[in-house]
């Protein structure tokens, strides 16, 4: 998420999560993780999530941007180069249709070693798609009398905000073959569709903020949910991407606040396994079966205790019986960004941050990697040296930071 963020109450109800650490799990909060282990002909599995704030505001502005050399792309990739995920999602990486800007970022960024990165890094496989930012819907949706429009007005109009079709949009890529046959992508899932929806309501008049013909129609994901399979050396993994839209933005309704915590709660019921209602844009419906290995990879734009959104949606995701307990990502960083907010009062560990937005906001944990259970935590941390580091240099190209997490079990 980028700009400020408005501090609502938190919750006094809901407890700080404290994960309990597994045995023997390397906890990373120095800055560059260790390499990925190698023994008896095997390595551990490195998952990452980056919101790389790789966007721009006009129609093939990412592609202009990555034509011409961005520093800050450059230094996203020598943050990749030094991390070497196998898998990683990148959140706010813009959508085109001819994916010209996966192919410029991969080939002249990834695919060059940077400054203060490492070795080029190469990733075979990749996955990305349509998003609902910047998509028009035809609808008044923010109520201000009018369909679509320019600037902001036409972006709140759209299925999910954004100024342009793509914009904010995401970008898996894998050492590892994906099954595309087997993808699964709930873009147009209607939000109306989810039992209990959270339909925001007007507090004037307690009746829905949504016209009854809106609401129908009205899609649940902001950008998108994805469920791809991987095939990786321990097996099928499947990688559930998504970024939730910020629970900000809106007014007394919160009805962005809202679609948040019902974007967090479609993984909740898919990894769930019977969900009916839960169709994808192929239209079949149900959800991950009961066996199936998965990670839960994004931005989900809400922090278990602190800053604003309803931190039970979080906090029931990390708490779901299938979802792995495990030590939490952590980095030296966030402890030293957070001591520069004395005036931001926080519940969180600092140390559990995983991106700085500014004095108002300060720092929060929104972006996760968990695996579910039966995978093998050997790692975890978030990039993001102290000050005087190296690698410092990098992570301002971001307000978020990579957070990675090593399986056992991955390729020689």
């Amino acid at each position: 998420m980028r700009g400020g963020l408005r501090l609502r109450t938190a919750l006094a109800a809901i407890a700080i999560v404290v994960m309990a650490p597994v045995a023997c799990v390397r906890v990373n909060v120095h800055g560059d993780p260790p390499a990925p282990s190698t023994h008896t002909g095997s390595r551990t599995l490195r998952l990452a999530t980056y919101n790389t704030s790789l966007y721009s505001d006009t129609a093939g502005g990412l592609v202009a941007r990555l034509e011409h050399g961005d520093p800050d792309a450059r230094r996203i990739a020598a943050v990749l180069q030094r991390v070497r995920p196998d898998v990683v999602l990148l959140n706010e990486f813009d959508f085109d249709d001819a994916h010209r800007a996966a192919d410029l970022f991969q080939q002249r960024y990834l695919g060059v070693a940077q400054a203060g990165g490492g070795d080029a890094l190469a990733y075979p496989h990749r996955y990305l798609a349509p998003v609902n930012t910047g998509e028009p819907s035809g609808l008044d949706l923010d109520r201000n009398g009018e369909v679509g429009g320019d600037g902001r007005g036409r972006g709140n109009d759209a299925w999910g905000f954004g100024l342009h079709p793509g914009q904010y949009g995401m970008l898996l890529l894998s050492r590892f073959p994906i099954d595309e046959a087997r993808v699964r992508t709930f873009r147009k899932l209607a939000w109306s569709a989810m039992p209990g929806a959270r339909q925001p309501r007007d507090p004037a008049t307690g009746q829905p903020w949504y016209p009854a013909e809106v609401w129908s129609r009205l899609r649940l994901s902001s950008k998108s949910h994805w469920d791809v399979p991987v095939r990786t050396p321990a097996g099928t993994l499947h990688v559930l991407a998504a970024h939730p839209t910020p629970p900000v933005f809106d007014g007394p309704e919160n009805r962005n606040g809202a679609r948040n915590a019902d974007e967090i709660r479609l993984w909740r019921e898919y990894i769930g396994g019977d969900a009916p209602w839960l169709c994808d844009d192929a239209g079949t419906c149900g959800g991950l079966a009961t066996d199936a290995r998965f990670v839960i990879l994004g931005d989900y734009n809400n922090d278990p205790v602190d800053g604003d959104g309803d931190h039970a949606a979080i906090v029931e995701l990390l708490e779901h019986p299938r979802v792995l307990r495990m030590a939490t990502p952590r980095s030296e960083g966030a402890e030293e960004a957070a001591a520069r907010y004395p005036d931001v009062a926080r519940r969180g560990a600092p140390a559990q941050a995983t991106g700085d937005y500014g004095p108002r906001v300060g720092t929060l944990r929104l972006d996760y990697v968990l695996p579910s259970v039966g995978l093998a935590v050997t790692g975890s941390g978030v990039f993001w040296p102290r000050s005087n580091a190296p690698g410092a240099e990098l992570v301002g190209a971001s307000d978020h930071r990579l957070v990675w997490v090593d399986l056992a079990g991955g390729a020689p």
